[in-house]
Formats: C-alpha cells, sequence, structure tokens
C-alpha cells in the first residue's frame, strides 16, 4: 500500500509552468538569513526545490576579485533554476535595474518583482509593482509577482502580463501563515496564470494548507532559515507540499455543521 501511495504522490501533477519554464518541485525556496553558504547549500537540497530564489541585492558581485566566494559559488546552475528576486527595492526604477542586471549576467529572463512600500511592515507597493512590471514585461521578462492578497490588483497585473501572480499569506517573515484564505482562493477563481503563495509561511502546516487551496506553489524562506534546524524544517516543508498538493487533487469532504456516522445506520 505504502508504495502505491508513493507513487500516486510522486506522479500527480508532476509539471507547473510559469511561462515557457517547467517545473516538478511546488517549493521555491529563497537563499537569505542562513547562518553559511554551507548550510543554505543544505537546506536547498533537502528541500527538494527546483527554484531558488537570489536577492542580487545582497550578493557581493565583487567577492571573486577578492579570491571569495559568493552566495551564488553554493547553487548549482545544472541543478537549479535561479529566480533573480528585487528584495529591497522601494521603487520600479531600482526593481527594474535589478531584473535588467540578472539578464546581463546571464542568469536568465525569469524574475520575481517585488517593490515593497516601506521597511516596518514590508508590504508590497501595488502602483510601483504594477508599473514594474509592465515594463519589464515589454522587455521580454518572465515575470513572477509578488503582491498582496487583493484580487483586483492580482487581476491587473495579469492583465498587465505577468507570468504568474504571488500574493502574500501574511507579511514577509512573520511566521503568521495564511491570514486571509478566503482573498486567495478568489484570486485562484480569477486568475488566467498561475498562483503561488509567497511570504508568512511559519511553520510546515502552513504549506499544506496553501496547497490545499489550490495554488500551483509556494515560496519562503524565513521559516526554514530562521528554524532552530533549518535542514529538518526544509525536509517538512517538502512533505507539506507533497501532501498539500495530493490532498488538494484528492478533495476534501465537505464541512458540516453536524455530524455523519461512519458506521451503517443498521446492524446485520
Amino acid at each position: 500500500m505504502s508504495d502505491t501511495i508513493t507513487q500516486t504522490a510522486d506522479g500527480l501533477d508532476t509539471k507547473w509552468k510559469v511561462g515557457k519554464y517547467e517545473f516538478t518541485s511546488r517549493l521555491l525556496v529563497g537563499t537569505g538569513k542562513y547562518a553559511t553558504f554551507e548550510q543554505t547549500r543544505d537546506a536547498l537540497e533537502a528541500s527538494g526545490c527546483e527554484v531558488v530564489t537570489v536577492a542580487l541585492r545582497r550578493v557581493d558581485l565583487e567577492a571573486h576579485s577578492r579570491g571569495e566566494k559568493n552566495l551564488l559559488d553554493f547553487i548549482d546552475p545544472a541543478r537549479y533554476t535561479i529566480l533573480p528576486n528585487t528584495a529591497g527595492c522601494f521603487n520600479k526604477e531600482d526593481a527594474i535595474r535589478i531584473c535588467r542586471i540578472a539578464r546581463e549576467l546571464e542568469i536568465g529572463d525569469l524574475v520575481k518583482v517585488e517593490v515593497l512600500s516601506e521597511q516596518r511592515t514590508l508590504l508590497p507597493d501595488p502602483i510601483e509593482t504594477l508599473e514594474a512590471c509592465k515594463v519589464l514585461v515589454n522587455e521580454g521578462f518572465t515575470v513572477m509577482a509578488y503582491t498582496s492578497d487583493d484580487p483586483v490588483m492580482a487581476r491587473k497585473l495579469a492583465d498587465a502580463g505577468v507570468a504568474a501572480v504571488m500574493p502574500l499569506g501574511s507579511p514577509i517573515g512573520s511566521g503568521l501563515g495564511i491570514l486571509n484564505p478566503n482573498n486567495i482562493a478568489i484570486i485562484l477563481e480569477e486568475s488566467p496564470v498561475p498562483v503561488l503563495v509567497d511570504a508568512g509561511v511559519g511553520t510546515a502546516s502552513d504549506v499544506a494548507f496553501a496547497m490545499e487551496l489550490g495554488v500551483e506553489a509556494v515560496l519562503l524562506n524565513t521559516a526554514i532559515a530562521g528554524a532552530q534546524d533549518p535542514i529538518a524544517m526544509a525536509h517538512a516543508m517538502k512533505y507539506a507540499c507533497q501532501a498539500g498538493r495530493l490532498a488538494f487533487k484528492a478533495g476534501r469532504i465537505p464541512r458540516k455543521r453536524y455530524a455523519t456516522a461512519s458506521s451503517p445506520a443498521l446492524d446485520f
């Protein structure tokens, strides 16, 4: 029986797409806040992810000139798709510039755009985000747009041509989980492009819950990097993502106010 379950899980909707890119793993993992580059490498491996996000503003691109290594030396480009993100950008000009640098470095044209409003909440600035996405889509980038859990803004981003919308579960690094599942459900109903939950995950159950809502994938960072044992948590996130997806496809029972007996009502 266990072999059957494993085969079913491994073979269930194994591919999903963002633009021209196709992936198997539905867990995307960030690279910030780890104690060492080696720990980053090991956590990525444990998570089973294929897409690794990198904040280019925080990569020491001059390290090699000093005979040192930087983060990119610990991410195998033959194994992972690097997703440059614009973390730390607070206006559209900076976000656009970072994406153009990623292209110049030949990392690729798949980018995650996030333009934040201010330091205290790190909530996305919807107007600046939308404007940045319009420019980058016109320049041929495959844009994954980090946004609020507002269905109207998600629709506007999709209309602007982004390849995926990424509503937050809760504020970045908060660990609060999915605060507004109803809005995520509305975005899923309306979106013509893949929907991923990004930000706010605290533990494995948050990932499973997000996947059970029907999102294509989950992106997280702090929940692994900030855990007491990041490697163990990376394993937990991997299995939670798989379990949540399998549960979504299996179809949960409806919620009811009163009990329904699971045994026959009459004796034999």
